[in-house]
């Protein structure tokens, strides 16, 4: 029982700071935040396709990564909060492969827009918003997390092994 509880912890945490390290990457490119963002670490929303512990990992990732590159406060609690919704819809179609790739597209595609535009107070109007978070959303999440997945399938059993096989 312990050494699942510890795997599902390591494997989170490894996630996270993932998350955060592609965030600070891309936000040095000024595509972390703002009205065109291709957050290249959205492509791990995805990962509860493997592992339920990918679920809190990208939330405390985003959550952290929000912080890091000062986001403003709406941001970083309705950020958070779209990035914890994909990733539950994610793990609940983790049986469909391309399909678990829409729900970060969508989740974000919905809020943050909003968040653009009310805390930030960016020109330009929320359906444009929409537009422009969701073609980096599908950037990242459809072509980039299909690949990641793609990628990962072959060596999904040692990355993600069962708890049960840990000694």
């Amino acid at each position: 029982m312990r050494d699942k509880k510890v795997l599902f912890l390591t494997q989170a945490a490894v996630i996270a700071a993932l998350y955060c390290v592609l965030t600070i990457f891309v936000n040095a490119f000024n595509l972390a935040n703002g009205a065109i963002q291709v957050r290249i670490s959205e492509a791990l929303c995805v990962l509860p396709f493997f592992t339920p512990a990918a679920v809190p990992g990208v939330i405390i990732g985003c959550f952290l990564s929000n912080i890091l590159t000062a986001c403003a406060l709406p941001d970083i609690i309705f950020g958070t909060l779209a990035t914890a919704l994909a990733a539950v819809a994610t793990y609940k179609l983790k049986d469909h492969r391309f399909l678990c790739t829409l729900p970060p597209v969508i989740s974000n595609m919905l809020i943050i827009p909003l968040v653009l535009k009310y805390a930030y107070h960016l020109e330009g109007t929320v359906p444009f918003f929409m537009i422009t978070v969701g073609a980096g959303e599908v950037i990242s999440c459809v072509v980039l997390g299909s690949l990641l997945i793609s990628a990962l399938i072959p060596v999904s059993k040692y990355i993600f092994r069962p708890a049960e096989d840990v000694a």
